[in-house]
């Protein structure tokens, strides 16, 4: 019998996962990563939630510390990252970084499992071709989560299962309603883990980065306004600048050399390209010329054409065929032809804003 551990963070979607494993004969096991403490769903509310669901369907369950490896990788990096004057993208870092990776190797060593499996909206497929495992885009589009997994490497994809690919959210409340499961009516997290505990992002960012006041400036240099910390602006916003104008002003860069906030109009803060650093090529191998794809450059953007070309050292040049607005560094471009995800890297800054 193959022997599948499932990470449960207490909420409706991996409880799912684990009872639909659990009723197509898979031996079962749950596990929660025990990431921070406070309300949020991966953290110690969850805990008793997972440990129910693994009780009502008589199957082991285990907690394993993982608070260092998530200060490290996903605290750490998301603070510099802010202070740095970018907007960082912790959710496909910890994927890789905290979660899918660091399971799957105590799912194997210390269990002996075959596999692990989430509640992430996504499928997968085997090209005997290529001998990939390609990454799809989940049925339900609304709920889709690929955008988040591109960071995933092979190794970890060819011994990962996604049983909620096939499934519509109110088709995964509705199982969840017939088999009884104590999370069928828990509301859905909204917020990222961070903001969550936290009260909100904000909050998260100004307990760990002191808050320094600075210029709001437009690209010629000219002091429109004062901001409160480089950290609470990011690029493309536009409320919250307190800054009387007769156009709508955007942040088009931040400064963190200069200690000051760049705005300008919705024009200047469009691209026609970016490039991208740290890519991975997850259905195809990193191709030898540019090709044609759909980009997305933020999860609820919808995916525009481009070209990707291939540059050295882990990189990728995006072209767009029309600018897009509010290119923001930290943040991942994932590209995609039709549902099959081709790769995705963390979007550089720009050149053309850096000396703005």
């Amino acid at each position: 019998m193959e022997r599948v551990v499932v990470g449960l963070s207490g909420g409706v979607d991996s409880s799912v996962a684990a009872a639909l494993l659990h009723r197509q004969g898979y031996a079962v096991e749950g596990l929660t990563l025990w990431l921070m403490k406070g309300k949020g769903q991966c953290c110690s509310e969850g805990m008793v939630d997972a440990a129910g669901i693994c009780e009502q369907m008589g199957v082991p369950y285990h907690v394993v510390d993982s608070r260092d490896r998530f200060q490290e990788a996903i605290v750490d990096y998301v603070v510099q990252g802010y202070e740095a004057g970018i907007t960082p993208l912790p959710c496909s870092q910890c994927n890789r970084a905290v979660k899918f990776g660091p399971m799957l190797d105590y799912a194997k060593t210390e269990l002996k499992a075959d596999a692990i499996a989430t509640g992430h909206y996504a499928r997968l497929r085997q090209n005997p071709e290529t001998g990939r495992t390609e990454l799809l885009r989940a049925v339900d589009r609304n709920k889709d989560q690929t955008y988040f997994l591109y960071d995933l490497p092979q190794s970890v994809l060819q011994s990962v299962k996604f049983p909620l690919g096939e499934l519509t959210k109110p088709e995964t409340r509705q199982i969840a309603a017939e088999l009884g499961l104590r999370t069928a009516e828990k509301p859905e997290s909204q917020d990222l883990c961070l903001a969550e505990v936290h009260g909100s992002m904000r909050a998260f960012l100004d307990r760990y980065i002191e808050s320094r006041e600075g210029d709001i400036v437009d690209q010629s240099g000219r002091v429109l306004g004062k901001h409160t910390g480089i950290h609470h602006y990011t690029i493309g916003q536009r409320k919250g600048l307190g800054i009387a104008h007769s156009e709508p002003l955007y942040v088009i860069a931040i400064d963190p050399m200069q200690n000051r906030v760049v705005v300008g109009d919705r024009n200047s803060a469009a691209q026609a390209e970016c490039t991208v650093s740290r890519v991975n090529w997850v259905s195809i191998a990193e191709p030898e010329t540019p090709i044609p794809a759909a980009v997305q450059v933020r999860y609820r953007s919808a995916p525009v054409p481009c070209s990707v070309i291939p540059l050295p050292g882990d990189r990728a040049r995006i072209c767009f065929e029309e600018p897009q607005f509010s290119i923001t560094p930290g943040q991942a471009a994932v590209w995609y032809d039709g549902d099959r995800l081709l790769g995705g890297g963390i979007i550089d800054r720009a050149e053309s804003l850096e000396h703005a």
